[in-house]
């Protein structure tokens, strides 16, 4: 998760947040899926020529090896259409909104995010943070 208004005060050059979301899932990804050497297709929503022109340069540049990982990354971005009623897309939906809610209101009850924390991805000591769940800055 990417704190857009924390980010935009520290940094006066910001890159965009989105970008920084992408990077940092593709990192996760690779690293989850044990640094896969097939390709792996990576479904997006689509946004709009502009937005998905963008998210598609920027993707390019990160599996060029423009991460923290330094090197090329085997994925390949699918757009899907909103209507494409696609089972993936509607989980990523139902999984983000209260893994957002719980970083922005720790305080408020959240059964769906009690659900799904003991399935972030973690490292060898059991540690989510920065491995399956990553909060920025």
């Amino acid at each position: 998760m990417i704190d857009k208004e924390r980010y935009r005060q520290r940094h006066q050059a910001a890159e965009n947040p989105y970008h920084i979301g992408l990077r940092f899932g593709l990192e996760r990804i690779f690293y989850c899926l044990r640094q896969p050497e097939s390709i792996t297709h990576i479904v997006v929503e689509q946004r709009g020529k502009v937005e998905d022109d963008e998210l598609e340069l920027e993707f390019r540049r990160i599996c060029a090896g423009n991460s923290y990982l330094h090197k090329p990354l085997p994925f390949q971005l699918v757009f899907a259409d909103k209507k494409s009623n696609s089972a993936g897309l509607q989980l990523a939906d139902l999984v983000a909104r209260p893994i957002g809610l719980h970083i922005l209101r720790p305080e408020q009850s959240n059964r769906a995010f009690e659900i799904v924390n003991d399935k972030f991805y973690k490292n060898s000591r059991g540690d989510k943070h920065g491995y399956g769940l990553k909060c920025y800055p």
